[in-house]
């Protein structure tokens, strides 16, 4: 469950990751046609789900209107010293999302589904690292200077069910439902 990355914005985040290949040829890029805010992974899960979980966006969607989002920093998972996943965090109306993201928990959780418990940090994932990649100060000072351009705002509308499909190594998102904002 996630939200997608408009076009117009998917192009200042591929600015940014042509920017991260540069310092860090290693860098593995997300392609921007995956780009995406996750709300919420539910890893596999059974066909007969899809109406309850299409269920769970709609009820969680109801009385939050469309919000913006902008983004602000570049982080990473675990930390971003020795990151095996670069991503861009947000700032702008996030109270809207984290209501977003407690509403769908809570139809997840009515269907014993599996939630995650870590702190939700929104994030738009930009690039995989290798488990052995140590940032030195130079390249963390130039992240910095790449975040510090101005972006345009990130207008959030709708939220999406998707499912990824392996595809030879990779893995092919479709999208099951979008669901509009009040």
């Amino acid at each position: 469950m996630a939200l997608e990355i408009p076009e117009s914005s998917r192009q200042e985040i591929c600015d940014i990751q042509a920017e991260v290949e540069k310092l860090i040829p290693e860098a593995k890029t997300t392609d921007p046609n995956k780009l995406h805010l996750t709300i919420a992974f539910i890893g596999d899960q059974p066909d007969h789900l899809k109406n309850n979980l299409i269920q769970i966006l709609q009820e969680a969607a109801k009385g939050i209107l469309p919000f913006k989002v902008t983004p602000s920093y570049i982080d990473g998972f675990p930390h971003l010293h020795s990151a095996n996943t670069l991503w861009i965090g947000i700032n702008g109306e996030i109270d809207e999302l984290y209501k977003l993201r407690h509403h769908i928990k809570d139809g997840l959780q009515s269907l014993n589904l599996p939630v995650d418990q870590r702190r939700f940090v929104p994030h738009i994932a930009i690039a995989k690292l290798g488990n052995d990649f140590e940032l030195s100060e130079s390249v963390e000072k130039r992240l910095e200077e790449l975040m510090n351009k101005p972006f345009s705002p990130i207008e959030i509308s709708s939220v999406k069910l998707f499912e990824s499909i392996p595809d030879q190594g990779l893995h092919t998102h479709n999208t099951l439902a979008e669901i509009w904002l009040a």
